[in-house]
This record gives structure tokens, C-alpha cells and sequence, in this order.
């Protein structure tokens, strides 16, 4: 059963081993707190707490919790998510309240979409009624994803670095 755990020491073997098969795939792992180094676990897991503190965040990003997606059935570390405990100028324009990665090999199999879900019940605890979320456009599946969990498209638009149209979509929360 997949659920989403704080980060815990308890958990180093299925995170290594996530982290692992993401450099073997050539991929860069998403979000940005999967490419900060692992190798003093309990560092990680320290610091990892303190994003929801705004202890440790790089510049331009806002306090945020830090979820892992388990299943635990498999003792398998399945992804990452963040949530925004607010948003900034730049990330009301792109990114939105959630952050999320699913490692390379347990894609296309709903894993996405139950990380969102659960994700979403999480969010139910900031003080909104809906919240943002921006993909690129050209990841069908991440929008797929955020449509299956109730995701209404408000706009697109041009990503001044890299040219990549940015999806932004609302999901409702709360009645």
C-alpha cells in the first residue's frame, strides 16, 4: 500500500536504493531536495525536516514539508513530493503548492496519481481552498496526472529559460 511517510532514518535502505536506480536511468531525480547528497543519511533526513522550518532552503523557494511516497507492501521508496506552505511571486507563475517525483521504474503504473491524491489530503491543512500546480506541457502524464486528481487548466505560458510551455492548473481542496 502506498502512503506517504516523513522523512525517517528508518527508511534509508528503500531510499538509497530509489536514489540508485534514478542515476542509473540517466535521469536527473525530481524535486530539487533529491539532488542534495545522501551520503550522511541522517543529514539528509535533518534537513529535509527543517524545509518545513524554512531552515536551509535554497534562494527563492518558500518553507515546505517533505513527504516520501512508500509502498509498503514492497518496502519500496516510490517518490518525493513537497508541499508549499505558501507561495512566492515566482511560484504562484509556475510550479504552484506541490512538487512531486516518481522514480524512473515505477512509472505508468498510477503511482502519480495516488502520490497526488494522498498529497492533496496534506494540503487539505494549508489555510486555501484550492491550490496550484504547474508542469510543463510537453509531460503529458504530469498533466494527465493533475487532471485525474481534479486539476482545472488556467492557463500556459513560456518559460523565459528554457522556451518550455508551463501548464497551470487548480485544483479545488476544500468545500
Amino acid at each position: 500500500m502506498l502512503k506517504l511517510v516523513e522523512p525517517d532514518i528508518k527508511y534509508k535502505v528503500p531510499f538509497i536504493e530509489m536514489m540508485e536506480t534514478w542515476k542509473a536511468s540517466g535521469e536527473s531525480p525530481f524535486p530539487w531536495m533529491l539532488e542534495l547528497d545522501y551520503s550522511d543519511f541522517e543529514e539528509l533526513v535533518n534537513k529535509m525536516k527543517d524545509f518545513s522550518k524554512g531552515i536551509g532552503l535554497p534562494d527563492g523557494l518558500v518553507p515546505c514539508s517533505v513527504f516520501w511516497a512508500y509502498d509498503d507492501d514492497a518496502d519500496k521508496m516510490v517518490g518525493v513530493v513537497n508541499v508549499r506552505h505558501y507561495l512566492n511571486t515566482d511560484l504562484y507563475n509556475t510550479w504552484g503548492y506541490i512538487g512531486y517525483g516518481v522514480r524512473p521504474d515505477e512509472r505508468n503504473k498510477g503511482c502519480a496519481t495516488e502520490i497526488l491524491r494522498l498529497t492533496l489530503e496534506k494540503c487539505k491543512d494549508l489555510p486555501v481552498k484550492k491550490v496550484l500546480l504547474g508542469c510543463y506541457k510537453d509531460t503529458e502524464a504530469c498533466s494527465r496526472t493533475i487532471i485525474k486528481n481534479g486539476g482545472v487548466l488556467e492557463n500556459e505560458y513560456k518559460e523565459s529559460k528554457t522556451g518550455r510551455l508551463i501548464q497551470r492548473f487548480w485544483i479545488n481542496i476544500k468545500d
